[in-house]
């Protein structure tokens, strides 16, 4: 089993883990409705659920 050789400073180690941040989400623009989403999410346009520019779920309408 490997062993270091020299004790690793906090500051060495703390530098190494500021790469280590979130990054924003991807956005798209969806071909059919125009309305900007995050990748691989269905999204709401006007009560119709769509996912890769086809409807998903139709809003229906109550009597």
């Amino acid at each position: 089993m490997a062993h270091p050789k020299r004790k690793i400073s906090k500051t060495r180690r703390d530098k190494r883990r500021t790469h280590y941040k979130s990054n924003l989400p991807t956005l798209a623009t969806c071909p059919t409705t125009g309305t900007v989403h995050v990748y691989h999410r269905a999204y709401w346009v006007d009560g119709d659920l769509y996912y890769k520019g086809n409807i998903v779920m139709q809003k229906t309408e109550a009597e």
